[in-house]
């Protein structure tokens, strides 16, 4: 059995595809991490939770930012917007059922067998891996509830920036997505940054590091993650993966087989402006 770990899909569901294809991906014997952000801005996102699915057992999600965004347009909290290309997914038959399957899919994961997590866009350096579990269990556990709608709306916003084991309700709550899910800089002492988006060597390193950069970062697990398209899987740190290379932008689609650390790649047009 071979675990496969790609970066994110963005409704990329052919290239998806090509790629399993290219790697002689077996679902009755092999598995596929994906690192969220399954939908929106690809043209193909119904047809990819379909086939994602439709994996089974064979299949681990973590779900990201576009993820949950894509809930709360289902729930009517927000508009849905032409460029995400989600029409076709919120008008089909089975969108209820899709859109519950996704709710249900965790914000980390651990391997049961080789030593790695995965997550979306990181792990907070104010954590411990295990810190990082319990919390994203806190999420899951609203996001399972009757009452996710709520949290769906109140997700939104920038604040708090820095980590308080004494946060509460939803200000604790929206920390912890938003490290899992939209966290691509830290400040020097950890505390989130959201505006810069650009690479690393784009970026003043005497104020912002990536994430994974900062010194107080545990790394008692190897961590896989997608999210950060202008990084290009270019990661400074060992034991750190990035599998998002912009597949939705023009890109690639990368899939590494954790097994022999091989990586397969697959040029991608653009699907997005």
């Amino acid at each position: 059995m071979a675990t496969y770990i790609v970066g994110d899909i963005q409704g990329c569901c052919d290239e998806l595809q090509q790629l399993l294809t290219m790697a002689d991906f077996d679902p009755a014997c092999d598995e596929l991490w994906l690192t969220g952000d399954l939908v929106a801005r690809g043209p193909k996102s119904l047809q990819t939770l379909r086939f994602v699915k439709g994996l089974g057992d064979s299949a681990k999600v973590v779900l990201g930012n576009h993820d949950l965004h894509l809930l709360a347009i289902h729930q009517g909290i927000h508009r849905n917007k032409e460029r995400d290309q989600l029409t076709d997914l919120l008008n089909a038959p089975d969108c209820d059922e899709l859109l519950k399957w996704l709710r249900l899919q965790p914000l980390l994961l651990r391997h049961p067998e080789f030593d790695f997590v995965m997550v979306h866009a990181g792990i907070s350096p104010q954590w411990t891996i295990p810190q990082a579990e319990k919390y994203a269990q806190e999420v899951e556990l609203e996001l399972h509830s009757e009452n996710y709608k709520q949290l769906l709306e109140d997700m939104y916003g920038n604040h708090p920036q820095s980590w308080d084991e004494q946060l509460q309700d939803i200000e604790r709550l929206r920390f912890i997505i938003n490290v899992f899910t939209r966290m691509r800089y830290c400040f020097l002492d950890g505390s989130l940054e959201f505006e810069n988006k650009l690479a690393p060597e784009q970026t003043d390193s005497g104020s912002l590091k990536p994430w994974f950069e900062i010194n107080t970062l545990d790394q008692s697990s190897e961590i896989l993650f997608g999210h950060w398209a202008a990084l290009l899987g270019k990661v400074s740190k060992n034991g750190v993966y990035g599998l998002d290379t912009g597949c939705v932008w023009g890109n690639s689609l990368t899939m590494l087989r954790w097994q022999d650390k091989k990586q397969f790649s697959l040029a991608c047009p653009v699907h997005s402006e």
